[in-house]
């Protein structure tokens, strides 16, 4: 029988598949000149696909390894460690998604921009963490099954109802907190589908942790996976249309008109069961430590690409300005230097904190040390006064 940390390689190895599909994906559509974009083409059209699984597969494995390790972690003495980590993590994603999105010069000038309050892929994980957290607090307590029915709730009431909120402009609130539910000011991801697919994650988490010591876990979940993933993929549709025909319910008829989300739940289970397949492929080290520090990987890649804090990023100069000679190559060489200064920075991670640790004691120290000298001086200077 596998272990439980060998369990979880798939995982990581999804992860790193994921990220480096970010990369690329983010690369050529941000590059590729418009000229080249032609649906006709067999490529580009294989390409689109392919970059249309990123997002799903992302948010759902970010949802499934989270709430392994929570329910996992519950069974420990320490059970609420997980949660308090989970917390801090959902809410540093949350920051560093809006960190990244500043620019400087602007906060030089005292302003703001609209884009600094945009939702991306960061901010909804950020949330799908604490939205599962949520969940799982309150179920906790009833029985195990409530769990990940609940989960599974969720994902379906978000997936069929997309057609009633998908226009809407949520224009009763502030645009900050708007632009989690609507992409009306030009958020890239909403919390409102997206989550769906982080607590379908979940939900798959919660099945295969229950069942870990079954001795035909993994041939039991890969046939479940590609079974439940082709008949998304090819019968979600007809099946939406039917229940409407039949049932006269217009909501299901206008589900099966935009089906991406069933579908690509589809793409996603099967990708679950093609890594599971392989799942002794993938324990190299390199892979595993690319699925570990997909954070720092996509933190490097936004600065490069779309050049956070600065404005001065490869998009900037070169958007859908590039022909698919120099973008190919490129594209390959922009995942190989992010993954590298990722990595790099992993290795040297603790040191640099450290420096980082001691330079705002020193600062810190150098600040207060100004602090007191002025005020004893203005103390002097305020003695001398009255006393002329």
């Amino acid at each position: 029988m596998e272990s439980k940390t060998i369990r979880l390689f798939f995982i990581d190895a999804m992860r790193a598949w994921a990220i480096l599909m970010m990369l690329q994906g983010h690369f050529v559509d941000g590059l590729l000149d418009n000229a080249f974009r032609d649906s006709g083409s067999a490529i580009y059209s294989v390409w689109k696909y392919f970059r249309g699984i990123t997002a799903p597969v992302f948010f759902t494995v970010s949802g499934f390894i989270f709430t392994y390790l929570l329910i996992r972690n519950a069974q420990s003495a320490t059970p609420n460690l997980r949660i308090r980590k989970g917390i801090k993590r959902g809410l540093q994603l949350v920051f560093i998604g809006y960190l990244l999105r500043i620019n400087l010069s602007g906060l030089l000038k005292g302003q703001i921009y609209e884009a600094t309050y945009l939702v991306d892929v960061l901010h909804i994980i950020g949330l799908s963490i604490l939205g599962v957290i949520t969940v799982y607090l309150l179920t906790q307590r009833l029985k195990y099954f409530v769990f990940p029915t609940v989960l599974l709730g969720i994902s379906l009431t978000l997936f069929l109802t997309e057609p009633i909120y998908a226009n809407y402009t949520f224009g009763f609130l502030p645009d900050f907190l708007a632009n989690y539910f609507t992409r009306a000011n030009g958020s890239v991801f909403t919390i409102i589908p997206w989550f769906g697919y982080a607590s379908f994650g979940a939900f798959m988490a919660v099945l295969f942790y229950k069942f870990r010591e079954l001795k035909n876990l993994y041939p039991l979940a890969i046939s479940l996976s590609l079974t439940i993933g082709v008949l998304l993929l090819l019968f979600s549709s007809p099946f939406f249309a039917w229940i409407s025909e039949t049932r006269g319910i217009e909501l299901f008829n206008r589900v099966a008109l935009n089906n991406y989300l069933f579908i690509r739940l589809g793409d996603v289970l099967i990708v679950f069961a093609v890594f599971m397949m392989t799942r002794n492929l993938w324990q190299q080290n390199l892979i595993l430590k690319i699925g570990q520090n997909t954070l720092s990987i996509y933190v490097i890649h936004f600065i490069i690409l779309y050049g956070s804090f600065t404005g001065l990023g490869l998009y900037r100069f070169y958007n859908h300005g590039l022909a698919p000679n120099i973008v190919i190559p490129g594209a390959i060489l922009f995942m190989a230097l992010c993954t590298f200064l990722a990595l790099l920075y992993s290795k040297y991670q603790k040191y640099l904190q450290g420096v980082a640790q001691q330079s705002f004691v020193e600062i810190k120290s150098f600040t207060e040390t100004i602090g007191i000298n002025l005020q004893r001086q203005l103390r002097i200077l305020r003695y001398k006064a009255l006393k002329k």
